[in-house]
């Protein structure tokens, strides 16, 4: 499967107040779910002295998948190839590389 793919296939499971019109509401989401990815690795991190387990891999999986579903919806809300959106960003980080600015803050490095 593909980007474009699965923001098409992911668009049929979004049920949420004034879908196609409400970019907010997948953000919210985003910050609810990433903020659960960082609470699994917290856990490894206190409970496992940072071993991250098969099954704590698949539970980061789960969670991972319900990121990669949010980023699609706003994407789909503002009108945004998910496809580009990884594009640009392999585009920016291979022109960092190649220009020794990986390191360091600011989009615009």
């Amino acid at each position: 499967m593909n980007f474009t793919q699965y923001q098409i296939a992911s668009r049929k499971t979004a049920l949420y107040p004034d879908k196609g019109n409400n970019y907010v509401y997948p953000v919210l989401g985003l910050a609810g779910e990433s903020g659960e990815v960082a609470e699994k690795i917290k856990k490894v991190i206190r409970d496992n002295n940072g071993e991250v387990t098969n099954e704590k891999r698949q539970e980061i999986k789960k969670e991972l998948g319900d990121v990669l579903w949010y980023v699609a919806q706003i994407c789909t809300e503002l009108q945004i190839s998910l496809d580009e959106v990884a594009e640009l960003n392999i585009e920016k980080l291979y022109s960092r590389f190649e220009r020794n600015q990986i390191h360091g803050d600011g989009d615009d490095r």
